[in-house]
Parts: C-alpha cells; sequence; structure tokens
C-alpha cells in the first residue's frame, strides 16, 4: 500500500514538475518575443516603407501569441534536444539582421510572399485551433483542412513567410539564420514524428499523406 502511495506521489510530483516547467517556458518565450517586437518596431517606425519587417513581427506575433495559449498535451518530449530543435525552428528567425540588406526582390514582392505564408499559416492554425505548442508533443491527430497537404503545413508557411523576409533583405548572415532555422525544422519534425508514430491514427494519417514539409520533396 505503502508503494503504490509513493508511486502516486511520484507521479504528481512529475506532473508538477512539467506544469512549472512548461510555465516557465511561455514566461521566456513572451519575454524573448516582447524584446524582439520591441527592437523590430523601432526600426520599422525608423523606415516606415519596410513593410516586410512589420509582418515579420506579425508572424511572429501569431506564432507565440497561439504557443501561449495552447493546451497542454497529454505527452510532451522534455529532452534537451528536443528542446533545441524546436526553440530554434520556432524561434531561430529571431536572429535575422533587421537592418536593411540587399533586396534580391522588391519590398512588395517580399511582402507578397509574406502575406501567402501568413495566409497559410493562419488556415493550418485554424485547422489545429488549440493543438499547437513549441515542444514536440501529441496533442491529437489532426488529419483535415491544410494537414492533408503536408504532415507539418504550419512549418511550411513559416518557410515561405521567412524567405520573403530573407530575400527582400539579404546578407550572408540571414542567409546563414535561414539555413539554420531549416535545419531546427527538420530535426524538430523527426522528433514530433518519434512521438505522434506511437498513435494508431497518426501512423493512418501518415500513410494517406506521403509529405512532411514541402510536397514532392519531403
Amino acid at each position: 500500500m505503502r508503494s503504490l502511495e509513493r508511486l502516486a506521489i511520484g507521479k504528481v510530483s512529475t506532473v508538477d514538475r512539467h506544469v512549472l516547467a512548461d510555465i516557465l517556458l511561455r514566461a521566456v518565450t513572451a519575454a524573448v518575443f516582447g524584446m524582439f517586437a520591441i527592437a523590430a518596431i523601432s526600426r520599422w517606425l525608423a523606415a516606415p516603407t519596410r513593410v516586410t519587417l512589420l509582418l515579420f513581427v506579425v508572424e511572429n506575433c501569431f506564432t507565440t501569441g497561439l504557443a501561449l495559449v495552447s493546451r497542454m498535451p497529454v505527452q510532451r518530449d522534455w529532452r534537451p534536444v528536443s528542446l533545441f530543435f524546436s526553440l530554434g525552428g520556432t524561434y531561430g528567425c529571431m536572429a535575422y539582421n533587421l537592418t536593411p540588406g540587399i533586396h534580391l526582390l522588391p519590398e512588395t514582392a517580399g511582402a507578397s510572399l509574406q502575406i501567402a505564408g501568413i495566409a497559410w499559416q493562419l488556415f493550418a492554425k485554424g485547422s489545429l485551433k488549440r493543438s499547437f505548442g513549441v515542444l514536440p508533443a501529441n496533442r491529437g491527430v489532426v488529419s483535415h483542412g491544410a494537414y492533408r497537404v503536408v504532415r507539418h503545413p504550419m512549418y511550411l508557411g513559416y518557410f515561405v513567410t521567412d524567405i520573403g523576409f530573407l530575400l527582400a533583405n539579404f546578407s550572408l548572415f540571414n542567409l546563414s539564420i535561414h539555413c539554420f532555422q531549416l535545419a531546427m525544422q527538420v530535426g524538430r519534425i523527426v522528433r514530433e514524428e518519434r512521438i505522434l508514430e506511437t498513435d494508431i491514427a497518426y501512423r493512418c494519417y501518415r500513410k494517406a499523406v506521403r509529405y512532411r514539409l514541402i510536397p514532392m520533396l519531403f
């Protein structure tokens, strides 16, 4: 009887630690985004024609806001490598140099790509509702809406939006950040699917939707 009580107490303690860690992660996320937003908006106010910079803030506002109100998952991967991939993939773009770079695309063309990426993210997030978060987790299998196209459509939206900003504000530093973030997203996808593949519903979904991120490629 005592061993059962100790086991129950141990489980409760583990849950409490995970709840506290989740609250801390959300607080850090909000703080990092706040500092990024202040820096980016101040630069945009100094140069209001930089629409790509404003849209860059809007995109990250959506991402951070949804992460802050997401529901607690049934299963989540708290391992350091998963934390590294997840934070790098989600917020690595905040390391971009926000000063004007080389215009490989005109500002309007870059902004158009960003708007397309943001619209796709909203479509994907509308399909997910509150089943969204930073760390790899099983929050239930979603197979409708944008999830009929690729298995990780929100990350595809990030990729398109960030490409729009990169091409209108190009530098070798920003290119290296973009490549780093893309590598983090791929690692994040692999970590997420390791958790989800234990769910028979996800294994069936994976057979129906072949590609993870980019149709016909990956």
